[in-house]
């Protein structure tokens, strides 16, 4: 009986291991998605100099379709003026840059078994640069 007793006490902890790997997989899922879609506009970026109003919104709408996260909830900084591209001794940078930050889903499973209370949101950012292709 003492075992059986203990079995019940212990077989929830164990549970919470199996789910955290689960959540772990789900939320490595979702940042491959997510980098793959910035990286897809941050190509198109470099193409047009700049990202542009078209470009921000479709990545938008991208997330928000295939992550299931709102689109007021993702967090942009980008370059919206055009940049072009630079030539050897030319100077400077001629740069397209991203920054995003967007919710993925919960850090830990089984957080109100242990007893935390607070935001169990992970937010995930990718900053990313690249070259302008735009010539002037």
């Amino acid at each position: 009986m003492k075992q059986f007793i203990v079995l019940m006490a212990v077989l929830p902890l164990m549970l919470v291991f199996f789910a955290q790997f689960t959540l772990d997989q789900i939320n490595s899922s979702r940042i491959g998605i997510l980098t793959d879609f910035v990286y897809l506009s941050k190509e198109e970026a470099r193409q047009d100099g700049c990202f542009t109003a078209s470009n921000l919104a479709s990545l938008r709408s991208r997330i928000s379709n295939a992550l299931g996260i709102d689109e007021g909830d993702i967090e942009i900084e980008a370059t919206e003026s055009v940049q072009y591209r630079v030539l050897s001794g030319s100077g400077g940078r001629g740069l397209v840059h991203i920054k995003l930050r967007v919710p993925i889903g919960q850090v830990m499973a089984g957080r109100s078994l242990f007893g935390i209370r607070q935001d169990n949101t992970y937010y995930y950012t990718v900053e990313s640069y690249g070259a302008s292709e735009r010539l002037r």
